[in-house]
């Protein structure tokens, strides 16, 4: 009688041990996954941010985090002197900075569509 129950209890250790490993396992790879598809994309986005508002010089139009365009009439290292219309000029943080305009962004999204529609339909009349 004795035997049998010391026997089920090791039993029970070594199965529990099991376990344990195997939780650990799972956890360690749970946490690998949300490294991979969140955690790193979202330090590689950060940086390049960090980069493009250490990039921004006098002469460059932005576009800021309230919508507004402008274009930096100063830069000074943590904050920038945006026109936003003629004679109007505000001075904001850098940080504050969504993106820098480029050609492509000066087209409106309309355009491009109703362009390559027409591109589109000539072809086809042809």
């Amino acid at each position: 009688m004795f035997i049998s129950d010391a026997l089920a209890q090791t039993t029970d250790a070594a199965a529990s041990q099991g376990s344990v490993t195997g939780m650990f396992i799972q956890l360690a790879l749970i946490f690998l996954i949300f490294y991979l598809l969140l955690i790193r994309p979202q330090q590689k986005k950060i940086k390049q941010q960090e980069a493009m508002l250490a990039a921004i010089k006098k002469g460059d139009e932005v576009i800021t985090n309230g919508g507004v365009y402008g274009k930096v009439v100063d830069a000074e290292p943590f904050d920038l002197t945006v026109e936003i219309a003629e004679g109007v000029k505000v001075k904001m943080v850098r940080s504050m900075v969504r993106e820098v305009v480029t050609d492509a962004v000066k087209l409106p999204a309309a355009e491009k569509h109703s362009k390559g529609k027409v591109a589109n339909s000539n072809k086809k009349a042809k």
